[in-house]
């Protein structure tokens, strides 16, 4: 896939991605793993480092806020991101297994998973669904796009997009989003 961007996922893709995840040996480690991606739009390395103390509020519960620290963002580029509820709930009963405050996402050791075991899985995955030209950086995509265009319901312009992301440049948040030929059609016959 050199040179190329990873695909979009489409809401049924999602979908059968979660069912895909809650067949697996560790369905709820694996749920978690998909939303944060989709929902929450992290990379696989920021998935694989998040840690309970970026999750959790200072009375220990589960916040409604993830606060990614720079240490484990690219470039530095640590934010706050407002946690979709499907991500809540599944952090919220992750948390009545693991009580410390280390990895959220586990090995079947017990430690952290590595980035590129967040990718390999990513991959067996998507090999398994059959879904081509995807990769761990789909959901992240899909995630923007997403944002991108229903940025406009909520207020909101594509420079809150950009600090959800974390880039640095709204320019590298315009090249995560894709086009819509439908919309465009739809656009051009407003006019």
């Amino acid at each position: 896939m050199a040179g190329k961007q990873a695909k979009t996922l489409s809401t049924d893709h999602i979908d059968d991605l979660l069912f895909f995840a809650e067949r697996s040996r560790h369905p709820l480690r694996n749920r978690l793993i998909v939303l944060l991606s989709v929902r929450a739009g992290l990379r696989a390395a920021e998935i694989a480092k998040l840690s309970w103390d970026m999750v959790l509020g200072p009375s220990g519960q589960v916040s409604s806020t993830l606060e990614l620290q720079d240490k484990i963002a690219k470039k530095g580029s640590g934010r706050s991101i407002p946690l979709h509820k499907d991500i809540r709930e599944a952090l919220i009963e992750a948390r009545q297994v693991c009580r410390d405050h280390g990895p959220v996402i586990r090995s079947e050791r017990g430690g952290a998973m590595t980035p590129m075991s967040i990718v390999v899985w990513f991959s067996r995955a998507y090999e398994s669904l059959g879904f081509d030209g995807c990769s761990s950086h789909s959901g992240r995509r899909t995630f923007i796009t997403r944002a991108a265009r229903v940025v406009h319901k909520a207020g909101g312009s594509l420079r809150d997009v950009q600090l959800l992301a974390g880039h640095r440049s709204i320019q590298t948040t315009q090249r995560y989003i894709d086009g819509d030929s439908d919309a465009q059609r739809r656009l051009v016959s407003l006019i």
